[in-house]
């Protein structure tokens, strides 16, 4: 399958595709693919889930941190000097291994103000970018560390002198070994006294090397190219040893892990493609090609993918070489995730060493090509390539062809490694695909121990720290990844900047912004059951029965271990049985009538169901009146028919066991506490004096017997049991599914709801009584409110004539007596309202038929509007002919300028003023 390919409008170049964006609409399309498909893998694409969270309150964590220092992210753990070696901003620390609150040494190394102030005048912040911030602590013998700073955008390297810790000597130029810029990447490893860096040569950081330095020898560095680096992103470097075994005699070879722009791939924006580069020890460069430049430089890209979906991790942030005994046994674990962020998944990938090496002995090169005289694009390499094989370290071959160093390659195959530093295969993760893939977490570093448990077998256990400063451990179980718990580290949101693991203390070392968090590896005494303890899978821990705890493998004797029960397929058949004291004693819960009763249960996991019982049956989302909350039972309003036995149950599936697996978390009997009220008779004595059925599932001796052993036919022993074999997906056990009804009431002899209250009960009287009192003032005061508004928008005119006529019969015919200039705009509006009756009356004979005024020969009132039951236009303004053609409007009926008499009230708007 194509690792890389996206859609079917690509060119297939080899063994990975090429998107053809050479047209605009082409380019359009593929960005669409891709959008589709970051939305699908978003939406539908596969993530684990921690078993068990802890916070940072609840674990026992040692931390160290400084007032007035920051950025802890360098650290270097020696198991010799039984010491953690810290660098910091301006500080280096050491402190014990087994507790990381002891500080044993300290050294300042801050800037001189005259290299403070050339920092400032390059644009940089003094009060941030222009400190020393320490980004190399490495060893170089068992007396001295090196160490290197960014030292004000001018890095500079000391020797740390471990028998007083001191500084020794004057500052050597760290161009090359460290970078300028704190906030860039960079990665560094020590072997055999030469250090070997992957970082920025110049103050802009546009010059990408990876050199090694040596005190023996020159600086040995890449070719400034983009063909052998663009970009790049540096995360990790290590070496790994060929051994006294090997065949070929070939060197120890140096592995640089990073990020790059692509230069194989013709996309819409930068594509970033993980990389894995070598170089050997013993190059010495080359005699007239590549001097003072590696000979032995080859990269290819390392692959981690999802094929079921096609889509590609392809920025790697972190890298970890679990050594084996032999190089063929070594294993590469790494963590992905998407350039395009908002996929928001993390993928932990893992490469043998062995197929490592296959690409870089056997692999095909590119090369660049152009195409169409345009542009330059990489394509597959398929002429002879020459002898010795470019960039391959030395071995007994070409010492029997007297080529015993680089110095002896010929200029052809030199030539050929400067054209052709990318390899076309690409490096394959182990299963073809993830280990592990989570959703919603960013993860930044990782760590991975071997741990052989008690089945004789070795798993590796990965431990993942996240941008949150949270820890994810997982073990490896049968090629499936099991998140066994996750681990608040730190105390704020802050990324997990270095992890470090040490196999003698059993301890992880955290390194933040804000200090050094020591974690040990594993958590067992947390576990308070067998059940819980199994079900961990955790290859730390086993539960000991006679002891009854949980306890690390680790610390036990060897001897003891037969006792011990462990089955990392997550299988409690063998745990023995617990005690039913929750059955037996259940805590007894009283509440008055109406109020709420919480009943607390905590689900043991993640992935744990919890399953509420209420006299035998079971609750469900549906049940009314009860609410089912991640931390226990609420019920609200509680009435008689609530009463009873509560019984709180855990059930978990084991996926690799194929079963379910329940036990009892908590148990509760609630009552109701309301004293009767003199001559009134209680729930229960109406209940014993009411008939009672001897028969149905719902009488009360029958909810007696299911209240005295509710589980013990479904769910035996009463602390857990396993269920027939199951596959997946996760379900239940068939006695745990919900029952039609949602509960069983505790007195069926009396139909009360549960919103029903009962008549007899003083709370119930007075709760009605209140609500009664409390509706009844509440509606009066709604009323008055509605009265009120209706009033004020009539008397200020806002409401239609007939609220204007009954506020005119109220305050009678005077308006606002003291405006004289309103009272003369009034009797200019009567006149014309008299003259227009007139006319009315000597027209309607002749338009109506008849001499005879519809209104009656009513006088007009004096409300300031004209009512037109049938010749008017709903108080609109009539067009010429209204009236009489000898009526004009020219002029006007009254002597009255109403336009420079404001009108201040709505019903004096009349259409003639």
């Amino acid at each position: 399958m194509n690792q890389f390919s996206l859609a079917d409008t690509m060119t297939d170049k080899g063994n990975f595709t090429v998107p053809r964006l050479s047209e605009s609409n082409m380019g359009f399309g593929v960005l669409g693919v891709f959008l589709g498909l970051l939305l699908e893998v978003s939406t539908h694409g596969p993530h684990a889930v921690p078993r068990t969270s802890w916070r940072h309150e609840d674990l026992d964590l040692v931390e160290f941190s400084e007032p007035g220092i920051s950025n802890y992210s360098t650290l270097l753990l020696s198991e010799k000097k039984d010491a953690l070696y810290v660098g910091a901003r301006e500080a280096i620390f050491e402190l014990s291994k087994k507790n990381v609150r002891v500080r044993n040494n300290k050294v300042q190394w801050t800037v001189a103000e005259t290299s403070m102030t050339m920092c400032t005048l390059k644009g940089k912040s003094k009060e941030r970018d222009c400190l020393n911030y320490i980004r190399v602590v490495q060893p170089v013998d068992d007396e001295r560390l090196y160490v290197c700073g960014t030292h004000a955008f001018q890095p500079q390297c000391k020797h740390l002198n471990l028998a007083d810790f001191s500084l020794d000597g004057q500052a050597e130029d760290g161009r090359g070994k460290c970078s300028f810029d704190p906030s860039h990447s960079f990665t560094s490893v020590m072997v055999d006294g030469e250090l070997y860096s992957g970082t920025a040569y110049n103050f802009l950081g546009s010059e990408p090397i990876i050199s090694r330095y040596s005190p023996s020898q020159t600086l040995l560095r890449t070719e400034y190219s983009t063909s052998w680096l663009n970009e790049p992103s540096f995360v990790f470097a290590d070496v790994i040893r060929e051994g006294p075994n090997r065949v070929d005699g070939e060197d120890d070879k140096i592995y640089f892990f990073f990020t790059e722009v692509s230069v194989e791939y013709e996309f819409f924006g930068k594509l970033l493609i993980p990389r894995v580069a070598r170089v050997c020890k013993g190059d010495l460069g080359g005699q007239r090609t590549l001097q003072k430049k590696w000979t032995s430089f080859l990269k290819a890209k390392l692959v981690c993918s999802m094929p079921e979906l096609n889509f590609v991790f392809n920025v790697v942030h972190d890298v970890f070489v679990l050594q084996g005994a032999e190089w063929r046994d070594t294993v590469i674990y790494g963590i992905f995730t998407s350039q395009w962020g908002n996929v928001g998944l993390s993928a932990v990938c893992a490469y043998n060493m062995t197929a490592v090496e296959e690409v870089f002995s056997r692999g095909k090169y590119m090369q660049k090509a152009t195409v169409e005289q345009s542009h330059t694009k990489w394509v597959r390499y398929n002429g002879i390539t020459p002898s010795p094989r470019p960039g391959a370290c030395i071995n007994n071959l070409m010492r029997q062809q007297n080529i015993s160093s680089s110095l002896h390659l010929p200029d052809k195959t030199l030539q050929f490694v400067k054209d052709h530093p990318l390899l076309e295969d690409p490096v394959l993760p182990v299963g073809g695909g993830p280990r592990l893939i989570t959703k919603d977490v960013n993860y930044t570093q990782i760590v991975v121990e071997r741990v052989r448990a008690l089945d004789r077998n070795i798993y590796d256990v990965i431990f993942t720290g996240t941008d949150k400063g949270l820890l994810h451990k997982s073990v490896v179980v049968g090629g499936e990844v099991h998140i066994v718990e996750e681990i608040q580290l730190l105390k704020n949101s802050e990324s997990v900047k270095n992890l470090l693991l040490s196999s003698e203390t059993r301890s992880l070392y955290a390194g933040s912004d804000s200090g050094v968090v020591q974690s040990p590896t594993a958590f067992c005494g947390r576990y308070p059951s067998c059940v819980d303890c199994i079900l961990a899978r955790d290859p730390y821990c086993a539960w000991d029965p006679p002891n009854a705890a949980c306890v690390n493998i680790f610390d036990v004797p060897s001897q003891r271990h037969r006792r011990l029960l462990q089955n990392l397929n997550g299988d409690a058949d063998r745990c023995p049985s617990a005690s039913a004291r929750a059955l037996k004693d259940p805590h007894s819960v009283t509440v008055k009538p109406g109020s709420s009763a919480e009943l607390p249960c905590l689900p043991p996991s993640n992935l744990a169901q919890v399953v509420w019982r209420s006299n035998g049956s079971i609750l469900t989302e549906a049940s009314r009146f009860h609410l089912l909350g991640e931390t226990g039972l609420l019920i609200y309003s509680v009435a008689p028919e609530d009463q009873g036995h509560y019984e709180c149950w855990a059930v978990e599936w084991a996926p690799a066991a194929g079963k379910n697996f329940s036990r009892l978390l908590a148990a509760y009997i609630l009552t109701l506490d309301a004293p009767p009220p003199t001559g009134h008779v209680t729930p229960a004595t109406a209940a014993a004096a009411a008939p009672r059925e001897t028969s149905g599932p719902n009488t009360a001796e029958n909810i007696g017997k299911r209240n005295r052993a509710p589980l013990t036919s479904a769910l035996a022993p009463p602390s857990f049991t396993s269920a027939v074999q199951l596959t997946p997906p996760p379900q239940t056990d068939s006695i745990l599914t919900p029952p039609p009804s949602s509960t069983i009431k505790l007195h069926p002899q009396r139909e009360l709801s549960p919103s029903s209250p009962d008549p007899q009960d003083p709370a119930t009287e007075y709760l009605q009584q209140s609500s009664g009192t409390a509706l009844l003032f509440l509606f009066l005061l709604f009323f008055l409110l509605f009265l009120g508004a209706l009033t004020y928008n009539c008397y200020m005119g806002y409401l239609p004539a007939p609220c204007l006529r009954g506020r005119d019969a109220l305050l009678g015919n005077k308006k606002s007596p003291g405006q004289p200039e309103y009272r003369a705009c009034e009797a200019g509006l009567m006149e014309a309202s008299a003259a227009a009756d007139k006319i009315r009356m000597t027209e309607r004979p002749t338009q109506n038929g008849g001499g005879a005024p519809q209104n009656g020969g009513r006088a007009l009132r004096d409300t300031g509007y004209e009512t037109e039951p049938e010749g008017g236009s709903n108080g609109q303004i009539p067009g010429h002919g209204s009236f009489g053609d000898d009526l004009s409007f020219q002029e006007k009926p009254f002597d009255v300028d109403c336009e420079l008499q404001p009108i201040q009230f709505a019903d004096a708007d009349d259409p003639l003023c």
